[in-house]
């Protein structure tokens, strides 16, 4: 927990001094109360005292009071202050931290994981930073002030607050050893639950196709169960706490006065004035060090959960990226959209065994390179080391004659217009959707925006829609189809101008004459760009300047459409499962 305070900047700590100063001030005011109750006491007792003195000193309690009260006014200010700028630092670093993750590193930690911790551990940390501002540094300050008031005044009374201090510090300690494993426990079930639910939503279309809502349910039961068992237990633990502090509360005000009541029997009649004051004071003071523990149990019942949340949040937070950007800000010259892939293998995180093998090959500036194959063949990874989602196991991924690995990130990013399998929108507009991101410092123009559109056939879909370039865009593009999703997708890759495209399957959900109305246009409107495809239909890729047949991670054959029926069974196969024969003959 002690760890993660290092994110807190200097001006918060300045304002921790000056809530100590607060603080101590009105640990002092609460102090002073019983000193007054002990002199009004003692002026009631003593015959012939003025009222005035005592109406007096009963003003002083009050202004005490009022000026305690303003002082944790000012306290809980500053804690609120510097709990809300804390946890909002914290929610930026771990965001700008999840974002430099490689795929990897997002993979080990999961995506419901990692939205858990940027916001109920965070919430957690945020509450007891709160909490603890208030109480963990009055509780100990009042505990050991209030002692040091009594000592002296009575060895009976000290001997029997020194037992129930003992019995409430051994019930937490007891406690703690139980509990706080069951917090850690909690945060990982709240991960599942997470999980469930963003499974649960964006499935929700093929859960009710098939009428799997009863197994959701119970899928989320299961995990809903498991968290409020665990819940249950935390708090029934905790709430033992409250019963035993204000049980010890009461006895001990109980064992002063019934041990008063002894001490004044046996007391000479001129100390029998002095044994009752001493006795109204301790027990006021003994009051003060069980509320000081009462508040400490508080932070108790708080600590375990935020320390577990804390150490979640260090271990994003510490976690280095292997992915890291070079140097190099530009290619080699006189080199533009050349990829080259030297003898390149590569092999997932604590896989048995290789997806690619010795892959190399060399596609030129202007090219079209297409990458086919069998489902599970490699084709997706191999284009995903281009931009460096993963690094190579062995060999080497070459851009403009330079390393991948040598080149800042921003830089590499900027050579290449990618678009995924799944095609991803963001909530927004049409305009800002194909408009996304920074390439290089250049802002995009509407006229340069709806020219990517058209080029991805678009624009006959996006001038129909209400408000049209600025027809709002729900998160993930759920107001549009996927072959509209697709083509927005490609325009945003179009719109950065890049030396590369990647087009991961990036076609799949256009019908055919859609399909090669705008690979005809890319090839126009694009000359001189090297092109990269995975595909799995003949028909996207036929035209390709260079295809690579790809099985089991390794390049079977390399060519022209027209070569490769002739040389290449596994290529051969693939058209003839996709082509009629009379197709096939023209070819």
């Amino acid at each position: 927990m002690l760890k993660i305070l290092k994110y807190l900047k200097k001006t918060e700590w300045f304002l921790i001094g000056i809530s100590l100063i607060f603080i101590i001030t009105q640990v002092w005011l609460d102090l002073k109360l019983p000193d007054y109750m002990a002199k009004i006491t003692l002026l009631v007792q003593t015959p012939g005292s003025a009222l005035s003195e005592i109406w007096l000193t009963g003003g002083y309690m009050i202004i005490c009071a009022i000026c305690s009260l303003a002082a944790a006014i000012i306290v809980g200010y500053f804690a609120a202050r510097i709990g809300a700028s804390f946890s909002q630092r914290l929610r930026s670093l771990l965001f700008n931290k999840v974002e430099s993750f490689s795929m990897e590193e997002i993979n080990r930690f999961s995506t419901s994981s990692l939205i858990t911790r940027s916001t109920n551990d965070i919430t957690q940390v945020q509450m007891l930073i709160v909490i603890a501002l208030q109480l963990v540094i009055k509780a100990p300050i009042m505990a050991v002030w209030a002692v040091t008031k009594i000592a002296g005044k009575g060895f009976e009374w000290s001997m029997a607050t020194g037992v129930a201090v003992l019995i409430v510090l051994s019930m937490v300690v007891v406690l703690m050893v139980f509990v706080i494993p069951k917090f850690k426990k909690m945060q990982t079930l709240t991960d599942d639950v997470t999980r469930v639910t963003r499974e649960n939503l964006t499935g929700l279309r093929v859960v009710r196709a098939y009428n799997a809502e009863d197994y959701q349910e119970a899928k989320f039961e299961a995990a809903n169960r498991e968290l409020t068992g665990t819940q249950m237990f935390t708090n029934r633990a905790m709430a033992m706490l409250m019963p035993v502090l204000l049980a010890m509360l009461n006895g001990l005000s109980l064992a002063i006065y019934w041990i008063g009541a002894y001490l004044i029997d046996a007391a000479q009649a001129v100390d029998k004035l002095t044994v009752f004051t001493n006795m109204v004071v301790f027990s006021q003071y003994a009051m003060q060090v069980i509320m000081a523990f009462m508040l400490l149990v508080i932070i108790f019942i708080m600590l375990p959960r935020a320390s577990v949340s804390a150490k979640r949040i260090n271990e994003v937070l510490d976690t280095d990226p292997r992915i890291v950007g070079g140097k190099e800000t530009a290619g080699k010259p006189g080199l533009t959209g050349v990829v080259t892939f030297n003898h390149v293998s590569f092999r997932y995180p604590d896989a048995a065994g290789c997806v690619l093998e010795d892959i190399s090959f060399t596609t030129k500036q202007g090219e079209t390179v297409a990458f086919i194959g069998s489902t599970g063949s490699g084709k997706s990874t191999l284009v995903n080391l281009i931009p460096r989602f993963f690094d190579v196991t062995e060999g080497e991924v070459l851009v403009d004659g330079v390393n991948v690995k040598d080149y800042q990130m921003d830089v590499l990013y900027n050579k290449i217009g990618y678009v995924p399998q799944k095609a991803v929108l963001f909530k927004g507009t049409v305009e800002s959707n194909v408009a996304y991101g920074d390439n290089g410092g250049d802002q995009f123009s509407s006229d340069e925006v709806k020219k990517a559109v058209q080029i991805a056939q678009g624009a006959d879909f996006v001038e129909k829609m209400e408000n049209g370039y600025s027809a709002s865009i729900s998160q993930g593009g759920a107001n549009v189809s996927g072959g509209q999703k697709q083509r927005l997708a490609i325009a945003r890759a179009v719109c950065r101008k890049p030396e590369i495209y990647i087009f991961d399957d990036s076609f799949s959900a256009l019908d055919y004459k859609t399909d090669r109305v705008l690979r005809r246009k890319l090839r126009q409107e694009t000359a001189g760009v090297t092109t990269i495809i995975v595909a799995q239909r003949i028909g996207t890729i036929m035209d390709a300047d260079q295809i690579i047949v790809l099985d089991e991670g390794k390049i079977v054959e390399k060519g022209t459409h027209r070569e490769l029926l002739r040389d290449c069974a596994v290529y051969k196969e693939i058209a003839m499962s996709q082509l009629s024969e009379e197709e096939l003959n023209h070819e």
